[in-house]
């Protein structure tokens, strides 16, 4: 089992989640057997960006990035300060509220996970193939 972390903060948002996606990257293209395919991999940067902008735009502006890879799956693990669980809601076609993220990260993955941790703040998991 291989593991990666990586602290974002929102200092600059945009340039907290990119370092995440080329973090994710980095972390899937070192994996040994099996070997993640391209469009696996694909699927899990698009994954840990949408939780990171998540959790820096609505988690309070920091969170924890944790990857582990497992023979067949990798989990993508998002820790923030807040309390406040991700929820499905409409999206806003015209572009200005959003409501694309959580519904595409659970359409993507093969399970999700909203975790409260004791002392505040919640852990967002996905766990997708590989």
């Amino acid at each position: 089992m291989d593991t990666m972390s990586v602290d974002a903060a929102l200092v600059d948002s945009a340039a907290a989640v990119a370092e995440t996606r080329d973090a994710t990257r980095a972390f899937l293209a070192s994996l040994e057997q099996p070997a993640v395919a391209r469009e696996a991999a694909d699927t899990v940067v698009l994954v840990v960006s949408e939780l990171v902008t998540n959790a820096l735009r609505h988690g309070g502006g920091a969170c924890t990035l944790r990857l582990t890879a497992h023979r067949d799956t990798i989990e993508v693990a998002v820790d923030d300060p807040s309390p406040r669980v991700p929820r499905m809601r409409t999206p806003d076609l015209r572009g200005r509220a959003g409501g694309f993220g959580w519904p595409m990260v659970n359409d993507l993955a093969d399970a999700t996970t909203v975790v409260r941790r004791p002392g505040g703040g919640k852990t967002v998991g996905a766990l997708l193939g590989r």
